[in-house]
This record gives C-alpha cells, structure tokens and sequence, in this order.
C-alpha cells in the first residue's frame, strides 16, 4: 500500500479519526523502528501516510525521535512530500500564541542526534541553505489566507536537544540571533528529508512564549493551547492537499546532486 503525502504528526494531533479507510502498517528500516504504526488512508480524495511522531502515546522524548527510520519509512511507502506540524514557542511579541509560522530557517542547537543517512557509508553534504520546499510553503501560505487563519509566512526556528525549556539566558540569547520561534523536533527531521529528496515543510504551532517574556513555560499551558490550533492544522492540510500539485518540479528531487565528494 503507498501513499504520496506524509504527515508526521507532532504534541496534540494523533487522531485516528483524521483518515477514512484506513489500514495500519509495520514498516522495517535499516534503521530501526519508526516512532510508530504508520495508518495509510484517504484525506481529500488522496492516499496520505500518517506517522505520530512521539508515537500515539506521545512517550518519545524529543531526543529519541528515531527521525532516520520515519523519514526512511514514509519514503519506502511511496511518499513524496511531508507535512510536519510541530508545537512551538515564540520568541518574538508579534509571534502569539495561536498563530501558525511557516518557518523558512533554522539554527540547529542540538547535540545527540543522527542528521545523516550516510554516517557509515559516506559524507553527504546536504545543502539546507533553504531547508523548507518553497513549493510547499507556498501552498500552505495561501491556503492559510484562504481559511482566515493568523499566520506568518516565514521565521527562524531554533531547534534545542530538550526536553527541557529554556532558561531565560538561553531565551534572551536566541532573541538576539534574530530567532523567532524555538522548537524541539526539527532538525534532523527536515535535514534528513533533504537527504531523501522529499519536499517538506513545517506547520509550526504557537503554544506560548518562550521563558523570555518572564512567564514560565508550562507542559499543561503547551498542550491547552494545542488542542485550539490543531483544529487549524486539520483545515490547513485538508485543503492544502486537494490543491498541492503531484509534481512539484522543485529542487528537492535533486538535492544529492552533488552532495558527495
């Protein structure tokens, strides 16, 4: 069973209700399991393979994220292009809680994570210059402003090791890197859809401001403020999917051209 578009789903938006005429699938890799089952179904008259990140449980940790086996899974089952909700926090006033970012940036922070399918093999250097497909940003910027929905059409998201929050010195740090909103799960999960050659791009969620703002970030504030956008996300991807074109003739297809020495 295939499916074209992925949907690796992040905090608050397992639902197994989301696809009709579904079927759940063990999919091997050479890099261990995926977070989870991955469920192929129909969404919007399309074949769409739907990946919890943290697993249906959400019991992974941000650091344990095996992203190698979700990314190398959802290829072998057909997919070409991921959508990758993720809950956020900002760093930037104008950035509220609520809102939705397309981030077109990163700055990478993490420290225990695999970013390579090649590390025993080969060195592969990717370029992440722009590490967002713009084809598919594109088309969720405009479905966002035909819902209505508050968004911004670009940021910077800065990607930390976790679980852990920030302290304020980090969050006022990253504020002066011109940082906009700070995530866990990003990297490597984009770098290494690059490396796969699969358009992807990120719904980053607003859940709260960052420790910054001199409020403390809470779990329980975090996942309030989710289960509000993830109903935006389910209408940004259901409609972003009927008008997303099958070949997007964008440069994630050739992204290993020249990638090796």
């Amino acid at each position: 069973m295939q499916a074209r578009i992925g949907i690796i789903g992040g905090t608050g938006l397992y639902d197994p209700n989301l696809l009709k005429d579904t079927k759940e699938l063990v999919v091997e890799t050479p890099y261990g399991a995926p977070s989870d089952l991955i469920t192929i179904g129909e969404l919007a008259g399309k074949r769409v393979a739907f990946l919890p990140r943290h697993g249906k449980k959400h019991t992974i940790r941000p650091t344990d994220v095996n992203s190698r086996a979700n990314i190398f899974a959802l290829k072998k089952l057909g997919v070409t292009q991921i959508f990758a909700p993720a809950a956020v926090g900002s760093l930037r006033d104008e950035y509220e809680p609520g809102d939705i970012v397309f981030v077109d940036q990163f700055i990478d922070r993490t420290t225990k994570r695999e970013q390579s399918f090649y590390s025993n093999e080969k060195v592969c250097h990717i370029s992440v210059a722009e590490p967002m497909c713009n084809t598919l940003r594109k088309t969720l910027i405009n479905t966002a402003s035909d819902l209505n929905i508050k968004f911004h059409k670009d940021g910077t998201y800065v990607c930390v090791e976790g679980p852990r929050f920030s302290t304020k010195a980090e969050s006022r740090m990253f504020r002066t890197w011109n940082a906009d909103v700070i995530g866990m799960t990003l990297v490597p999960e984009c770098v290494l859809a690059r490396e796969a050659e699969l358009c992807y791009a990120s719904i980053s969620t607003i859940t709260d401001y960052d420790v910054w703002k001199d409020h403390p970030v809470s779990a329980d504030e975090v996942v309030t403020t989710m289960k509000v956008n993830v109903e935006k996300v389910k209408s940004l991807i259901l409609k972003s999917i009927k008008y997303l074109p099958e070949e997007s003739g964008c440069e994630c297809r050739k992204a290993l051209n020249n990638a090796f020495l």
